[in-house]
């Protein structure tokens, strides 16, 4: 992402103190949190992808509760950088999204994000079970985080954001 992009997502941003970190996948969405200071993302929850609308109602949802304003989408690129089918499907989910929940978004490189989660949980021996169940909202704590570290470096860490 462009220092420019990273900038103008900041400044239209400032509807809410917290920013969700997304990971669209076709059978479900890993959500993450940031604090209130925009410097830790948290992993939030894991939603089972049914339909769109009962997905963003749900998102909807979590947004009001704390107070959301923005959102971090993560972007499937392929490891050569372009774009695949995820990325359009990625696209095109918030394009339907944005009529419903008046957002600003930024696409952020995902490439490896669950690769590194995986690996992570694998060292730290949790089972096949556990890794299904985190390895989503993690994946998207792992998108959150690293566009908040971006953020701090262009912006500076003591800018409110």
């Amino acid at each position: 992402m462009s220092p420019e992009e990273i900038s103008a997502f900041a400044e239209a941003s400032q509807g809410g103190p917290r920013l969700i970190g997304i990971d669209l996948g076709t059978k479900t969405i890993g959500l993450a949190l940031s604090d209130v200071g925009r410097r830790i993302a948290s992993p939030l929850e894991t939603i089972r992808r049914v339909k769109f609308t009962p997905d963003v109602a749900r998102l909807r949802a979590l947004c009001e509760q704390h107070r959301v304003g923005g959102l971090v989408f993560g972007l499937p690129l392929n490891m050569d950088g372009s774009a695949g089918p995820r990325v359009q499907s990625t696209r095109a989910f918030v394009r339907n999204l944005k009529p419903l929940l008046d957002l600003p978004v930024l696409y952020w490189d995902e490439r490896l994000s669950t690769a590194v989660v995986t690996r992570a949980l694998l060292e730290a021996d949790a089972s096949r079970a556990r890794r299904s169940e985190l390895v989503d909202k993690l994946a998207a704590a792992y998108i959150l985080q690293g566009c908040l570290d971006a953020m701090h470096r262009l912006i500076g860490p003591e800018e409110e954001f």
